[in-house]
Parts: structure tokens; C-alpha cells; sequence
């Protein structure tokens, strides 16, 4: 029998959500919203409201995923920006970091990240340490590559429930990407 091609010309997430991940909403949650972005990405930035409201709006019955996909050819301060991130996850305060960096999107370079570390309450020695060592980056590299092989070519890149969301990023697109995913989750 033929495939249908429906759900086949869709490009899948490739490394599924796991434990390490960075989420917020329940692991059982009805729906999984995964993004792949970059910090230094404005239309990244934008997208986060539309994720918030649909997070209000939806509760315990979405995930939300966020993965770094730092596009360094074109935003040199991504990269390091993600480590930051990842080195905030490693004191338990990857959120605030991750709102602090969108929030200052602007100012991310090395004395900024530091800046940044001590606003959200992070020990500066080992934050300081783990960015010059890089400790973090082959975290990052992994989130690149799997993002390479699930289709993502630029950022914000939205995957609902496992499939690419092709559509736009506002909180409208989304909520009919997630609804038409698993029926409606309002109910």
C-alpha cells in the first residue's frame, strides 16, 4: 500500500525530547512544544511572547522545549550566549538566564555574559570558568546537529509534538499547529 505522504513530507524531530532538556510544563503533558532558536536571533525574540501566552493559556497541557541552535555565521554572540545558557542550567537557574539573554539581546558579549550571570544569581568563579572552558559547547553541538537532521535551517524553528511547524510563529499559528496535532487541547 501507498504512503499517503501526508504526515511523510513533514520533516521529524530526529533526538526526541528527553529528561536533560530544558522544559517547562509537565513531561506528560498533552502536547510538546520544542523550539530551536538563537539567542541573538530578533525573530526568535519575537516568538517568545506567542509561546508565553499559549503556556498561560494552555497550562498542563503544553510543554514547552527550548534547544540552542546558534547560527554563527550570522550572529557572532550566539554561541557563547547558548554556553551561558547551558552554564546557568549546570546551577539550576537556566530559565532566568535564558529570559535575561532575550531580554538583553543586544549585549552579549564576554563582560555582558558575566554581567548577566551575577543579575540572575550565579557563582561567578565557575560560571566564569565553565564559559572560558567551554564546558558546555559539545551540549551545544549536539542541539546543532540535531536540529541539522530534523530540518531546521534557520531559527525560530517550532517542532509541535515531533513534526516541523512550517507555519508562522504567532500565537494563533501555533495554537492551530498544536490543536490540529491532538485535537483540541482546550477541552
Amino acid at each position: 500500500m501507498a504512503d499517503s505522504g501526508i504526515s511523510g513530507d513533514i520533516p521529524r524531530l530526529t533526538a526526541p525530547v528527553e529528561e536533560r532538556d530544558h522544559g517547562q510544563g509537565p513531561a506528560d503533558a498533552r502536547s510538546t512544544l520544542l523550539l530551536y532558536g538563537d539567542y541573538e536571533c530578533p525573530y526568535t525574540r519575537r516568538a517568545l511572547p506567542a509561546v508565553r501566552e499559549l503556556r498561560d493559556e494552555l497550562g498542563d497541557r503544553l510543554r514547552f522545549v527550548f534547544r540552542p541552535f546558534p547560527l554563527r555565521e550570522i550572529h557572532p554572540h550566539a554561541q557563547m550566549a547558548a554556553e551561558a545558557a547551558e552554564a546557568a542550567a549546570a546551577q539550576d537557574r537556566f530559565w532566568p538566564m535564558h529570559d535575561r539573554l532575550f531580554a538583553h539581546q543586544r549585549e552579549l558579549g564576554g563582560a555582558q555574559l558575566g554581567e548577566h550571570a551575577a543579575a540572575v544569581g550565579l557563582d561567578p568563579a565557575r560560571f566564569g570558568h565553565e564559559l572560558a572552558a567551554h564546558t558546555h559547547a559539545a551540549r551545544i553541538e549536539e542541539h546543532v546537529r540535531s536540529g541539522i537532521a530534523s530540518g531546521v535551517e534557520g531559527t525560530p524553528t517550532f517542532f509541535v509534538d515531533g513534526l516541523r511547524h512550517d507555519g508562522g510563529y504567532d500565537s494563533a499559528s501555533l495554537r492551530a499547529a498544536i490543536e490540529a496535532s491532538r485535537g483540541s487541547p482546550r477541552g
